[in-house]
């Protein structure tokens, strides 16, 4: 090693040409090889703040030297006596595999080269050693060590996660039990007490009575319909997604027939216009039709001439579909609300609703890698957007 490439590396140690309050613990580099003289000459020039030099004359010393104390770099000679390069780099990853291997070797062949990089070795450096070369080869060792420990940090909290989601969705099912049979058991003996309690007594039941009657009796209506709704929510997160092409425009005539069918006070003028397909799960993308159109069909429910539309904007990218409809609307401080579990922006006396097929709509939305949002103004209806990803 020459006597200019020791001033270079002296420059590099400076304290001063590090960033302040960014100062490190030194790196501890194990040199390895079988000639004390190297051994010296290069820990002499690395001992600085950057780097904590170790030096060994042999495999075995080296070994014995990591099991007490992890390094950062391993720096061995390819050919030694006893214990070669490539035998201790296999020997040194079996104590630490976080440890990064460079060989140095004065008979640099291709196949030697290939056998180093076989072994695990980062990097090969041929003799005699030029400071210019080595201290690229150093940093880019520690950079790769980084990378290393930061994946292996990764993985571990990823599979900590996945224990947790794990936990959580047993929990979810066994929630989901609790709904579906425990707490449907006493409705259905409500409901039953109260329709013998009408058929029984009806006719002898004042004004009052039959009104209360009829209130518990839409109360466990409504209360079904909840546990339905919540069961639905809970099951859109599991199982995988099932896509294919689907024709979205045919699939919101058929559920704008559904839609239809089931008894709305109302029959707003509707138009569907071109919409192009999509690759989607067709049976959740029917549970996102069928809540915006119903919600649609609700709330223009007190407009004189209700008309919805369903559509999509003309921006070229990814298709952003919508619902429109010029009904009741709301106020958009209240939009961040609005596809919250529960969340409701009119009173249940106003527009009858469980609160959660927005919730069910957002869920589904973004299983598909897309997004939904809302913009909307008190009186003068309603839009809702909604996108599928790319």
């Amino acid at each position: 090693m020459n006597g200019g490439g020791k001033q270079a590396l002296a420059a590099s140690r400076n304290p001063g040409s590090q960033p302040p309050g960014q100062e490190q613990a030194p790196a501890r580099i194990l040199i390895v090889d079988d000639e004390v003289a190297h051994v010296k000459a290069l820990s002499e020039v690395l001992r600085g703040p950057r780097y904590e030099p170790i030096g060994c004359t042999s495999g075995p010393e080296a070994l014995a030297v990591l099991a007490r104390a992890p390094c950062a770099v391993l720096m061995t000679d390819l050919m030694m006596p006893g214990m070669d390069g490539i035998t201790l780099l296999r020997e040194a990853h079996r104590l630490d595999p976080d440890l990064v291997g460079i060989i140095m070797t004065g008979q640099g062949t291709i196949e030697t080269a290939v056998d180093a990089m076989k072994s695990g070795a980062q990097d090969y450096i041929l003799k005699p050693l030029q400071l210019g070369i080595v201290l690229p080869v150093l940093s880019r060792a520690l950079a790769t060590r980084r990378l290393r420990i930061d994946n292996r940090d990764l993985v571990k909290r990823l599979s900590e996660r996945t224990r947790e989601l794990e936990l959580t969705n047993r929990e979810l099912e066994a929630f989901t039990y609790s709904v579906s049979h425990d707490l449907r058991g006493p409705l259905r003996a409500i409901f039953g007490f109260t329709a013998i309690l009408e058929l029984d007594h009806g006719p002898t039941l004042d004004g009052d009575a039959r009104e209360l009657l009829d209130r518990i009796s839409a109360s466990v209506r409504r209360m079904d319909g909840i546990i339905d709704d919540l069961l639905r929510l809970s099951q859109l997160g599991r199982g995988p997604l099932e896509k294919k092409r689907v024709d979205v425009q045919a699939l919101a005539h058929a559920v704008l027939e559904q839609v239809r069918s089931t008894g709305h006070e109302h029959t707003p003028e509707v138009s569907i216009g071109p919409l192009p397909a999509a690759d989607a799960d067709a049976g959740l993308l029917t549970h996102v039709l069928t809540n915006l159109l119903s919600n649609a069909f609700k709330f223009t429910r007190q407009t004189p001439s209700p008309c919805i539309e369903v559509g999509v904007t003309p921006e070229p990218g990814t298709p952003v579909y919508f619902v429109r409809d010029n009904g009741v609307g709301f106020g958009m401080q209240q939009a961040d609300r609005l596809f919250g579990a529960f969340q409701r922006l009119h009173t249940q006396q106003a527009f009858k609703g469980t609160g959660i097929g927005l919730s069910i709509v957002k869920r589904i939305v973004e299983r598909h890698g897309g997004r939904v949002w809302a913009a909307a103004e008190v009186g003068k209806g309603a839009t809702f957007y909604f996108t599928l990803g790319a």
